[in-house]
Formats: C-alpha cells, sequence, structure tokens
C-alpha cells in the first residue's frame, strides 16, 4: 500500500507544478483577481475527473481478461509519463500574459479542465491501471492513490496561488525550476516500472 501511496504523491505533486492550461488558469486568475479566486480554479479537477476515473476504470474492468491490451495500456502509460518527465525536465518556468477579467474562476477551471485531454489520456493508461492494480491488494489502496493524488494535484496549485499572489517571480526562479527537474527524473523512473509491467503483461519478460 506504501506503494500506491508513493505513486499519488509523485504524480499528484508533479501534475500540479507543471506548466499546462489549468495551472495558467490558476496563475492568471490570483493575478486578475486574487488568491481565492485561484484556488477556485484549483479546485476544478475534484469536479471534473470523477467522471473519467469511473468510465476508464469500468472500460479497463471489460478488458481485465485480455492481457494483451492491458500490456499496450500500461506501456502507453510509461510513454505518458516519460513524456511529463521530460517536459518537467525542460521547464524553464511558466511565462504569463494576463489580462484583466471578469472573476468566474470556478467555471473557468471546470471547462480548462474538462476540455482538455492530458486528463483523459492520464487516466485511461495510467491512473485507471493504477488503480486496477490497486485493488488486487486491498480496498484501501486505491483509495490511498486517489487521495495522496488529489490532495498533492489539488494542494501544489493552491500554494503555487498563494505563492505567486505574494510574489509574481516565483515560477520563474530556480527553486520552481529545479523542483520541476528533480520531478522529472522521478517520473522517467517510474515510467520505466509502467514499461516494466507493460512486457510482463505482453509476455516478453
Amino acid at each position: 500500500m506504501l506503494d500506491f501511496l508513493t505513486i499519488g504523491i509523485i504524480l499528484g505533486l508533479s501534475a500540479g507544478l507543471a506548466p499546462g492550461p489549468l495551472l495558467t488558469l490558476v496563475i492568471s486568475e490570483t493575478l486578475q483577481h486574487d488568491i481565492k479566486s485561484g484556488v477556485k480554479v484549483a479546485l476544478a479537477p475534484i469536479i471534473t475527473d470523477l467522471p473519467i476515473i469511473i468510465l476508464t476504470i469500468f472500460v479497463l474492468a471489460k478488458l481485465s481478461n485480455f492481457r494483451n491490451i492491458l500490456g499496450i495500456i500500461s506501456l502507453t502509460g510509461g510513454c505518458v509519463v516519460l513524456f511529463m518527465g521530460y517536459e518537467s525536465i525542460c521547464s524553464k518556468g511558466v511565462e504569463l500574459n494576463t489580462q484583466p477579467a471578469q472573476e468566474r474562476s470556478l467555471t473557468r477551471g471546470i471547462l480548462a479542465n474538462a476540455l482538455n485531454p492530458h486528463p483523459y489520456l492520464f487516466w485511461f493508461s495510467v491512473g485507471a491501471p493504477t488503480i486496477t492494480k490497486a485493488v488486487n491488494i486491498n480496498v484501501i489502496a486505491p483509495l490511498v492513490f486517489i487521495c495522496s493524488f488529489y490532495i498533492l494535484l489539488v494542494g501544489s496549485k493552491i500554494l503555487l496561488a498563494v505563492l505567486v499572489g505574494n510574489s509574481r517571480s516565483f515560477l520563474t526562479n530556480k527553486v520552481y525550476i529545479y523542483t520541476m527537474r528533480f520531478l522529472g527524473m522521478v517520473l522517467c523512473l517510474l515510467a520505466f516500472v509502467l514499461f516494466r509491467d507493460g512486457l510482463r503483461l505482453l509476455g516478453v519478460i
């Protein structure tokens, strides 16, 4: 169960800090309005991801007896995580060009996350297979993974909103950049674990 807690923490923290549409919106709403607006956007994944999780778990449950398909999904997940790691290692901070706008932070956050293909790809290729594996351990393990993932995902975005609200240069300073690069290396290691699992399912190793 400690493995799923660790995976949830690594993936949640990496996804929470990584540059992308939702993080950009968190920061822009913070700068245009206030920290409270940024926090509202950060909460959006809790609302939008639940249907995605249910759908992907349902699909994978139907494929549970098809080891080759699950192996391909695991390899795809490895590619997704490896790409996330590469992007994190290459991160040079976040540049923003904010324009004044009406405060509709939560609505904007929900739309940004719902229309972003990354959550769908992540949950189908990485998140849902991890939950499926966790279920084989015990009932608590998948909850540990999901809770740790979202606490770190949402919590890190809220923390960034607070930090940026107090210092606009934070997203371009060395602390943020080096943190992203370290997380990128950890993600690359996790990607190879997914590659190994995929090759085992395919009977290659």
